[in-house]
């Protein structure tokens, strides 16, 4: 059951992650200008979900030992 979460919480990442990227090009597309600053939080915030990401799934992987 531990690996079903692990797989669900990558995939749940791969998606946002894929949100973001598309939000910042639509983003980046409309104010040009700006591109810069939405980089930077595009960049900010999929670290941030990869973090998450991560440690859900060394806790799915660590529970399917016990």
């Amino acid at each position: 059951m531990g690996a079903i979460g692990a797989g669900l919480a990558v995939l749940g990442a791969g998606l946002g992650i894929g949100m973001i990227g598309k939000g910042a090009t639509d983003g980046i597309a409309r104010q040009p200008e700006a591109a810069g600053k939405i980089q930077t939080a595009m960049i900010i915030a999929a670290a941030l979900i990869e973090g998450v990401a991560l440690f859900a799934a060394v806790i799915g992987f660590m529970s399917i030992g016990s």
